[in-house]
């Protein structure tokens, strides 16, 4: 990829997404779905496959994700830059933990990490078209006990809602954790370190 060339596509609807990429001063477009066209990823089926372990299940959700962004590039006849997608979930007691259905399954997620350590995967993956490559980040998560009076009370600003095991660290929540093991940016929905070593194999200049 030359100087001039260098733009990727991110395939996420995610702000924290867009902030990290910002962060390291990566040049990008949005690949998503207008409204008129679907409200939600239908050539992404993110349901576990039976017995599926959660690190094959994270990363096969981001390897699917950025193939499914290079057809939407062919199909919208866009410039053809690299794709870059990514897919965070939580691992509690071997059970995948993703975003929460409705406020009440929120709080039951809360529940089950208040007082305990869990663990968070993000899988970054790009493609190109000719080649598609991954990443994962694994991190470690210890949260304080929690109040029934505080998971609700956090649940009322909303926050919870579009984050994998019901929670952003970047946000409130942060006065949750007592301990972190791994990437801060991994955990908030990016790893930088990983996303970098996949942007320097497929030739962007950082």
């Amino acid at each position: 990829m030359s100087s001039l060339q260098a733009r990727i596509y991110l395939a996420s609807r995610s702000p924290r997404r867009r902030e990290l990429l910002r962060q390291i001063g990566v040049p990008f477009d949005l690949l998503v779905f207008r409204g008129g066209e679907r409200g939600a990823d239908a050539d992404v089926d993110e349901t576990p496959l039976p017995g599926e372990e959660v690190e094959h299940y994270v990363e096969r959700i981001a390897l699917v994700k950025a193939e499914a962004g290079w057809r939407r590039l062919q199909w919208r006849t866009l410039p053809l830059y690299p794709v870059l997608s990514a897919d965070t979930t939580i691992a509690l007691d071997g059970e995948i933990i993703g975003k929460p259905a409705d406020a009440a399954d929120a709080a039951a997620i809360l529940r089950r990490l208040s007082g305990r350590t869990h663990r968070v995967l993000t899988a970054v993956a790009i493609s190109d078209g000719t080649q598609t490559r991954s990443r994962i980040s694994t991190s470690d998560v210890r949260f304080r006990a929690l109040t029934d009076l505080e998971i609700r009370h956090y649940i009322a600003t909303g926050e919870p809602m579009d984050k994998a095991g019901a929670y952003g660290i970047q946000g409130r929540a942060a006065i949750f954790i007592e301990e972190i093991r791994g990437s801060y940016t991994g955990i908030m929905g990016l790893p930088l370190f990983e996303t970098a070593q996949l942007l320097d194999a497929f030739g962007y200049p950082l």
